[in-house]
């Protein structure tokens, strides 16, 4: 069984577009049971894709009322999907495929949290403060490499306010797209696991997306996860985006986490839909070359277990209520 840290097919879907990763029934048959199902409120799209280096600028706020509008939309997206939404750990089982609801930037959250409780009743179990772009709650890290993601200020009062009512209710705060600052800010303060969903090693890949040392060791100590993402540009030592990447690469960030952090503290965090993957996974069908992979390279069926799908299991058990 193979739990995922994020995919983006619900923004395909509201876009009517076809989908390149997340073949659901494909990937029922290859032992996908769900994880964290984006609601994504786009920016604009690049112009094209930076040559390496390159330090691309914050994209522009997304005004709230219209990022709650969209995010509604997104949301109802979801739930025409065949799928079951994940609001215990019992919900995902071998043979379904539960999606978390997870929302990538808290843009569509009211600033004074007024509507937070209404998006837990509709099943919200996930969110990401920020995607890279500023909002009322934090600062997101901007893309640039190689680039460190200590780029800007932390958390506003607005956004220490959202991770105190994220533990209250049980919900997940997902640092990935977070700048540094902010990073330590809701370290301080957070009582709950800290969780990259989808995010890699600062010291492999010097992304400013991924996390240095110092951040997975914080991971780390409070029992927490990051979710491997197979975006070639954060895999890769070049930062290069570039599709004939194997899938060696996404083993050597397991390797180097497993060994700064501990097996327990790694996970997968794909980014299917949202990135280019190496063509030796395809997509979500392919999460058994991916295993297959890590117990050839000498990981036993325990460790294996973990990274497919148990140490999500035992942070969402830790943080949901």
């Amino acid at each position: 069984m193979v739990i995922d840290g994020h995919n983006d097919l619900v923004l395909r879907r509201w876009r009517g577009e076809p989908t390149s990763h997340m073949d659901l029934e494909a990937g029922r048959a290859a032992g996908f049971a769900g994880g964290f199902f984006a609601l994504f409120v786009p920016s604009p799209p690049p112009a094209e894709i930076p040559e390496i280096p390159y330090a691309m600028p914050l994209d522009d706020p997304i005004p709230y009322e219209e990022a709650a509008r969209i995010a509604a939309e997104l949301y109802d997206t979801l739930c025409d999907l065949p799928v079951n939404r994940a609001e215990s750990v019992g919900d995902f089982r071998e043979g379904d495929i539960a999606a978390i609801v997870h929302l990538e930037g808290a843009d569509a959250l009211a600033p004074d949290l007024s509507d937070l409780e209404a998006w837990y009743e509709r099943g919200l179990r996930s969110v990401g403060i920020v995607w890279s772009r500023p909002n009322a709650f934090a600062e997101g890290v901007p893309f640039a490499f190689p680039g460190s993601p200590d780029t800007g200020p932390g958390l506003t009062d607005a956004g220490r306010a959202l991770v105190a009512a994220c533990n209250r209710l049980g919900v997940l705060v997902d640092l990935s797209h977070l700048n540094e600052a902010g990073f330590w800010d809701v370290a301080r303060i957070s009582e709950a696991p800290l969780v990259a969903t989808h995010s890699n090693a600062h010291a492999l890949c010097a992304s400013s997306r991924n996390l240095t040392d110092r951040q997975l060791d914080a991971v780390r100590g409070s029992g927490g996860v990051v979710g491997v993402n197979f975006a070639v540009n954060f895999l890769r030592e070049d930062g290069d985006q570039v599709p004939d990447t194997p899938i060696g690469e996404i083993l050597r960030h397991v390797d180097y986490l497993a060994d700064r952090m501990g097996i327990d503290h790694v996970a997968f965090g794909s980014d299917f839909d949202g990135a280019v993957v190496p063509d030796a996974v395809g997509g979500v069908g392919g999460f058994p070359a991916i295993t297959d992979a890590l117990a050839e390279a000498g990981y036993d069926e325990e460790s294996v277990a973990k990274v497919a799908h148990g140490n999500w299991l035992r942070v969402l058990g830790e943080t949901w209520r």
